[in-house]
């Protein structure tokens, strides 16, 4: 297989350096806009046939063509922020290959009521060329990181063998990590971690449809396994809410996200003076949108992995009924941010994201996930996937509740 990774951050040298240590893995092109970063991770392969480094900027579409044939590749994976997804979707699509991301086309909020009533859905952008997918003959493989991906596929596992029929299903992402000697330092894309937080959570029901509330609602305490404890978490817009009631029969889906009270209270600061904005404003005569700022004025959290502790859980909370009886499951993966640095070279966070759309390769690669058209990871058999991921490095439990 021949891939044009489209973004070399954290996540997409994850990626690269799980994907070198497979022979399916014949070509994986470094694509970055900051190339000197994708020649870093190209150093650390020791092998620059196979893993050769370009120049690209991810929001025009020629680009990524031009790349996409120079190379003769059958899948783009987007690793960049969503911002860019459409563009990369759509070159994909142009050129006649697969398409994977980790996150879905962004979503607009309702105009007038933005806290009750979905705008633009994530994802809706690209399931609306769905049909034209199909007829082409491509797959568009959506939503294969961790959250979502993996919890996606924990709940059509679910829905296939431990259940008879299910009520709920709540993806619930918590840890313990920490990062020292910053005051404050997220551990993944601070771009995309004010896009989720920020905008209004959204939920599904049955005979409900979607709807939306305010950010950080609904707050539980949810207890993490292997010794993260007790964790509170709070409503966060999340793909998997608008994936898995798409292929998995439930009442209920939601997405909570464990970000503390120092967390938040930064992401509110943050909106009330307007630095969430992703639209550029000119500044002493300079076009700069203030969310990039934001995030080159903080830590990269692709060089973080020295100066974290701790471990990070992501997993799928399932309530339903089994054979008569009332049941309740945690499905889980815990990383652990030392081991994750001492196999892999990278922290925990974008490890346990890295992962999964490697495994994806594979199963494509192999003809053992084979679609034509737009489709989340819960449209596919979970088995060959769960089956995979202890031998990858990152093995799931499941926690009776």
């Amino acid at each position: 297989m021949k891939i044009l990774l489209v973004g070399v951050g954290g996540v997409g040298e994850s990626i690269a350096v799980m994907s070198a240590r497979h022979a399916w893995c014949e070509k994986l092109v470094l694509a970055d806009y900051n190339q000197a970063r994708a020649e870093e991770v190209q150093a650390k392969l020791k092998d620059p046939e196979r893993f050769p480094v370009e120049w690209v900027d991810a929001g025009k579409q020629e680009l990524i063509e031009a790349l996409a044939r120079k190379h003769g590749v059958n899948l783009i994976m987007n690793a960049c922020d969503p911002v860019f997804n459409m563009p990369i979707f759509n070159a994909a699509y142009e050129v006649g290959c697969h398409y994977m991301d980790m996150a879905m086309s962004l979503s607009e909020p309702h105009e007038t009521d933005p806290y009750h009533t979905p705008g633009i859905k994530l994802g809706d952008l690209q399931f609306e060329q769905a049909e034209k997918w199909e007829k082409k003959g491509l797959l568009a493989l959506v939503g294969l990181g961790v959250e979502p991906g993996m919890a996606d596929i924990f709940a059509r596992y679910a829905q296939d063998h431990l259940f008879d029929e299910i009520e709920e299903i709540g993806v619930r992402d918590g840890a313990n990590l920490e990062v020292r000697g910053y005051e404050f330092a997220p551990n993944f894309s601070i771009w995309t971690t004010i896009e989720e937080c920020l905008n209004p959570p959204i939920i599904w029901e049955q005979g409900k449809g979607w709807f939306t509330t305010p950010p950080f609602s609904e707050p539980e305490t949810f207890e993490f396994p292997d010794g993260i404890g007790k964790v509170e978490c709070v409503n966060v817009e999340h793909e998997e809410v608008l994936l898995v009631p798409r292929w998995v029969k439930t009442k209920r889906v939601t997405f909570k996200y464990g970000l503390g009270d120092q967390f938040i209270g930064v992401l509110k600061t943050i909106k009330m003076l307007g630095l969430d904005n992703k639209e550029p404003i000119k500044v002493k005569g300079v076009n700069v949108a203030p969310r990039d700022v934001v995030a080159a004025c903080l830590p990269d959290p692709a060089h973080l992995g020295d100066c974290m502790f701790g471990k990070t859980c992501a997993g799928t909370w399932v309530k339903g009924v089994k054979d008569g009886k009332p049941r309740q499951v945690y499905l889980y993966q815990v990383a652990d941010n030392e081991e994750c640095m001492q196999k892999f070279g990278v922290q925990a966070v974008v490890a346990q994201t890295g992962f999964n759309p490697v495994i994806g390769f594979e199963l494509i690669e192999k003809g053992i996930w084979k679609k034509a058209g737009v489709y989340g990871p819960e449209a596919f058999d979970p088995l060959p996937f769960m089956d995979r991921m202890a031998e990858f490095g990152f093995p799931y439990g499941i926690k009776e509740m």
